[in-house]
């Protein structure tokens, strides 16, 4: 999800704007975490019984599409930017943030077999279509609540029936982390929940972050995707960090506020950024994605990591 900027897209420029919340929140990622405001959240959602937390409830508006030099775009209806397809390029992601999606691939090898990558949220199906074909040995599923937005990947943007290695499933991503069936069952979690509202993630609360980590192997890694320029920024920060132990990066602020983190399960990580620039050349040359700045744009925005990554 991303915002664009202009009359309906008379501008498409994507800006790169300073976010006072980004700053200030991204804090907790780096290792400088509130640990009383964080020790709060969780005591307040361990009272809860997660599978009758209060949820923000989804705006399903109508599935709208424009395009501009050689792009379409998924909207729902307004401004914000869903997805997106270079025409030429079908099966490559287009969009920055999307790319970084895929930063696992700096930690984890999809060439092996009974791995599983899983989105949710199916937007315009770049990170869905980039992983079937380009991981011939992984299996795909997409969790996908509003069902006009299947129709549209599969009319609009290219993405195929559901086959041996793919599956689509029209499903609350609540109720898929919440099935005990999907426990402990995925190497890859990427996640990106917007509606029509694009006030912040859709579910967001450190019950839901739990049962990402849950659904996890050992290691497993979810990426996900926020909007430091809102609100809700801080809270899913310091939520993530709940969950996940404070095993969490991030990435600088990209379009016009898009910010992806990254979240580990299973052993701790202490690897030389000498040797993730050797794996991102493996990255690079076999998916064409830029993985060398991903190192170095991870390097640059997580404190404390400047000589090894340690997480």
């Amino acid at each position: 999800m991303i915002r664009a900027l202009g009359a309906f897209f008379s501008a498409m420029t994507l800006l790169k704007r300073k976010s006072i919340e980004a700053v200030a929140s991204r804090r907790p990622a780096r290792g400088h975490r509130d640990a009383s405001r964080g020790n709060l959240n969780a005591r307040q959602d361990s009272r809860q019984d997660p599978r009758h937390e209060a949820r923000m409830k989804p705006r399903f508006a109508p599935v709208t599409f424009s395009e501009m030099d050689g792009v379409r775009y998924l909207h729902f209806g307004t401004e914000w930017v869903q997805g997106a397809m270079r025409l030429r390029k079908p099966d490559a992601i287009e969009l920055e943030y999307a790319q970084q999606m895929m930063a696992w691939l700096l930690f984890q090898s999809p060439s092996v077999d009974d791995f599983h990558v899983v989105q949710l949220g199916l937007g315009a199906a770049a990170l869905t279509k980039f992983c079937h074909r380009q991981f011939a040995r992984a299996k795909v599923t997409a969790v996908e609540l509003n069902p006009a937005v299947i129709v549209a990947g599969r009319s609009m943007f290219g993405l195929r029936e559901d086959d041996a290695r793919l599956t689509v499933r029209e499903q609350d991503a609540w109720d898929f982390v919440m099935d005990s069936a999907s426990t402990a069952a995925i190497d890859t979690l990427q996640v990106d929940l917007y509606d029509a509202t694009a006030r912040g993630p859709v579910l967001d609360t450190t019950a839901f972050y739990r049962a990402c980590r849950r659904v996890l192997k050992t290691p497993g890694v979810m990426t996900i995707n926020l909007f430091g320029d809102h609100e809700s920024f801080p809270k899913n920060i310091v939520r993530i960090c709940d969950a996940f132990d404070n095993r969490v990066l991030v990435f600088p602020e990209v379009h016009d506020g898009n910010i992806i983190a990254m979240a580990f399960n299973g052993p701790a990580i202490d690897v030389s950024w000498e040797t993730l620039e050797a794996r991102a050349d493996v990255v690079e040359a076999a998916t064409q994605l830029p993985a060398r700045d991903w190192v170095k744009k991870l390097r640059a925005a997580n404190a404390n990591q400047e000589d090894r990554l340690v997480i």
